[in-house]
């Protein structure tokens, strides 16, 4: 069998050649070392520990530290209505009035009861002491204690008197409705001209104490254990008294430290959590019962290393990971956080003290790519600077 060889033209071998060159450059990918392969410049800074708070942030509602439905105690009209919806009251303010001509009528009435019952006991004091100094000349002693009987009778019946008296009276006080605690009403619930029935159903207002506040929050029971095996086992120092921070709804920091009231004795069978309640100071009344809060309660220290969150990336599955330079490669890790500080997350896994972490250059950087690092800073704000240029 013959082969026969065919003359190829010298510019098909080049450009076979040349094609091959390619294909083997794209499979090296992005970033790879090797021939005709560039290393990718980062900028490093170098981890380590330190003791930062360790501050736990949970969900929290805030509710009124007092807070009254008025209703009245006696019926009648609604005369008039003395406060102003939105101004403060104080204890014993009058709210409203209820028309008092019946129950006036009724004291005056029980007070004639009491004056009629003190004459009749007067005289039949004088009788028995009339008795008394004629018995044995001409007044028995039969006719004496008969006497004794009326005037204990007139004295019962003074008594009764006096109570059915001082009844008229708190009738007739309690139609002046009152604030039993300082706060703010809310908007009357009647007008005046409205029939109300004593210790009816419908409140006529509702008078609410928001300072001092309390804020409600409630922690996994899970967490709280966990939480508490660190202290014992010394990786989390306990603080010396808690520390609670709010953030409001428009993300500022309010103003003032929270104090524990309650840490909660029992645990919800529904959600698995433990309801805490906190007190904050509430003077300007910023925040109103109801509202919807963060809490940020700092438990105590820990040591740990503090990683920049701009440095820092989420996966599809939602873990934290950074880039650390190891042996002129880019290594990609996974980081266990326990939380942040200022802009930085406090991670106990995942890197250690004395890696170099990769904080610029990330845009394009793959796992693995080959590097060429260089010493930089990152200031509070996360921004990235040369340390040459500083002068460090």
């Amino acid at each position: 069998m013959q082969f026969f060889l065919r003359t190829i033209p010298r510019a098909a071998v080049c450009a076979l050649a040349l094609s091959l060159a390619t294909s083997a450059a794209a499979q090296q990918g992005p970033g790879a070392s090797g021939p005709g392969g560039g290393a990718t410049a980062v900028g490093i800074v170098t981890l380590q520990t330190q003791d930062v708070p360790f501050t736990i942030t949970v969900p929290g509602r805030a509710v009124a530290y007092q807070q009254v439905d008025i209703r009245p105690r006696v019926g009648g009209m609604i005369s008039e209505i003395v406060y102003q919806s939105g101004r403060p009251v104080k204890a014993g303010d009058v709210l409203f009035r209820i028309e008092d001509d019946t129950y006036q009528a009724d004291v005056d009435a029980a007070q004639a009861s009491v004056d009629l019952s003190q004459a009749s006991v007067e005289d039949a004091q004088q009788t028995v002491d009339r008795y008394t100094r004629l018995l044995g000349t001409g007044i028995t002693q039969e006719e004496l204690g008969t006497a004794q009987v009326a005037l204990k009778q007139a004295q019962a019946d003074l008594s009764s008197a006096k109570a059915a008296l001082a009844v008229a009276q708190l009738d007739l006080e309690r139609t002046q409705i009152t604030s039993p605690i300082d706060g703010f009403p809310s908007v009357p619930d009647v007008s005046v001209g409205t029939l109300v029935t004593a210790a009816q159903t419908d409140a006529l207002t509702t008078v609410t104490q928001s300072n001092p506040i309390y804020v409600d929050v409630a922690e996994s029971s899970r967490r709280i254990g966990e939480i508490r095996n660190q202290i014992e086992a010394g990786q989390l120092q306990r603080g010396e008294r808690l520390q609670a921070a709010l953030v409001l709804e428009t993300g500022e920091t309010y103003a003032g430290e929270g104090e524990m009231i309650s840490p909660g004795a029992t645990v919800s069978t529904t959600t698995g959590t433990r309801e805490m309640r906190l007190q904050f100071a509430n003077e300007e009344h910023r925040i109103v019962p109801g509202q919807f809060l963060r809490v940020d309660m700092t438990l105590g220290s820990m040591e740990a290393v503090l990683v920049p969150q701009g440095a820092t990336s989420r996966s599809a599955t939602g873990a934290l990971t950074a880039f650390v330079a190891m042996d002129g490669k880019a290594e990609q890790r996974t980081l266990t956080e326990e939380g942040s500080y200022q802009n930085s997350w406090v991670v106990t896994d995942g890197v250690v003290a004395g890696e170099s972490l990769i904080v610029d250059g990330l845009k394009t950087l793959l796992n693995g790519a080959t590097i060429t690092t260089t010493p930089v800073s990152i200031d509070e704000n996360g921004v990235v600077s040369d340390t040459a240029t500083n002068g460090n």
